[in-house]
C-alpha cells in the first residue's frame, strides 16, 4: 500500500506497526477507487448468540457473483462500541458487513479484528477506515501482508474486476504478542496470538459473555482445510485448543456455528491425512512432484473445494516433512 494514501494519524499508525515488525511497506497504489459503489446492500447476518451475528459465506472462489464476501465475518455487539471480525476479499465485501453493521446495531465499530493474513479475511478493511477505529492482528500480520500485498491486489483485481474498486492493505495498528482483552462494554474481547499453524499469524477470539470462540481458518468446516503455515503446528495447535470446551465455535469457513470442540473431527482428520501420505511418500522415495496425486486422495469428495486446494497441501505438506 502506499503510505501517502492514509490521513497522517493512520499513516504513522501503520509505519510503526510495519516497522516495528520489520515489515516492508509496499508503495503499490491501491485499486482505483472511481468505481465504488456509494451504497452496498448488507450482508445477511445469523445471530448465534446475544450480540454475536455471522455472516455465513458460500464455499466458493472469489467471483464477481460474490463480490469476495467468501469467509465468515462476525459482528459483535457490546454496551458501547461493536467489533468486526474479518472482513472479505474486497472493500466492497467490507462494505457490504458494514452495511450490515449498521443496519443491526447504532453502536459505533471500535476494533477491526483479522484472524490472519489472507486476502479473504482483510481485503475489505478500507471500508472501514476512519476516526475512533482500530485495527487488530496477530504481531506477525503488518509482515505477512505488506510483503504480499501485490499478489493480493493483482488476484483481487484479476478475479473481481471494477468490482475490486477501492481494495487496498490496510495493516494493523494495535498487535496481539500473546493475549490482549478488548472491552465493548459489559462484553469483554479475549484474544490470543497462536504460533505457526494454518498461517504464522492466527489469532483466535472469544467472547466471555457468551463463551463465543471466533476460530478464523484455524477451522474449516466443509469447506477443505488450506496450508500456509506447519501442518504439525496446526495437528499440535488443534490438540491444545481441543482441550478448551466452548458454548460454541464460529469457524472461518462453514456453518455461522459449531459445537466445539466436537466440530475440530472432520479437520483433524484431513489434517492426519495429509501428514501419514506425505510421510509415506517420502519414506518411499517419491519425488515432490507425485504429492498432489499421492496425498490425501482418501478425502476427495468429502470436502468442497478439494480439487483446487488438496495438491497445494500436499506440496506444503511434502516440503515440511522432507527433512524431518
Amino acid at each position: 500500500m502506499s503510505v501517502e494514501d492514509v490521513p497522517d494519524r493512520r499513516r504513522v499508525l501503520l509505519l510503526g506497526a510495519a516497522l516495528a515488525s520489520g515489515a516492508v511497506i509496499d508503495s503499490r497504489a491501491p485499486v482505483a477507487a472511481d468505481a465504488a459503489p456509494r451504497e452496498a446492500e448488507p450482508l445477511p447476518l445469523e445471530e448465534v448468540a446475544p450480540g454475536i451475528l455471522v455472516y455465513r459465506a458460500p464455499y466458493a472462489l472469489v467471483a464477481p457473483e460474490n463480490q469476495g464476501a467468501i469467509a465468515n465475518m462476525t459482528l459483535v455487539v457490546g454496551r458501547d462500541a461493536a467489533a468486526i471480525i474479518d472482513t472479505g476479499n474486497s472493500r466492497l465485501a467490507g462494505a457490504r458487513m458494514l452495511a450490515a453493521a449498521r443496519a443491526a446495531t447504532d453502536r459505533p465499530i471500535r476494533y477491526v479484528i483479522n484472524t490472519h493474513m489472507h486476502p479473504d479475511h482483510t481485503l475489505g478493511n478500507a471500508a472501514f477506515e476512519g476516526e475512533g477505529v482500530r485495527f487488530v492482528g496477530h504481531y506477525k500480520l503488518p509482515r505477512a501482508l505488506s510483503v504480499r500485498t501485490d499478489t493480493y491486489l493483482d488476484q483481487a483485481r484479476r478475479m473481481l474486476g471494477d468490482m475490486a474498486a477501492g481494495t487496498r492493505i490496510v495493516l494493523p495498528d494495535l498487535l496481539v504478542t500473546e493475549r490482549m482483552e478488548l472491552d465493548l462494554g459489559d462484553r469483554v474481547l479475549l484474544l490470543e496470538a497462536h504460533p505457526t499453524a494454518h498461517t504464522d499469524n492466527d489469532l483466535t477470539i472469544r467472547d466471555k459473555t457468551t463463551d463465543t470462540w471466533v476460530m478464523g481458518d484455524l477451522v474449516f468446516i466443509g469447506h477443505v482445510p488450506t496450508l500456509d503455515g506447519s501442518l504439525k503446528g496446526w495437528l499440535a495447535l488443534l490438540q491444545r485448543l481441543d482441550g478448551e470446551a466452548a458454548a460454541r465455535a464460529v469457524p472461518g469457513h462453514g456453518p455461522a456455528q459449531v459445537p466445539w470442540p466436537q466440530a475440530s473431527a472432520d479437520e483433524r482428520r484431513y489434517l492426519g491425512r495429509l501428514l501419514a501420505d506425505a510421510r509415506a511418500l517420502i519414506a518411499r522415495g517419491g519425488a515432490m512432484g507425485e504429492a498432489p496425486q499421492a496425498v490425501a486422495q482418501g478425502e476427495s469428495g468429502r470436502w468442497a473445494l478439494f480439487d483446487e486446494f488438496n495438491a497445494r497441501n500436499a506440496i506444503a505438506a511434502y516440503h515440511e516433512l522432507e527433512w524431518e
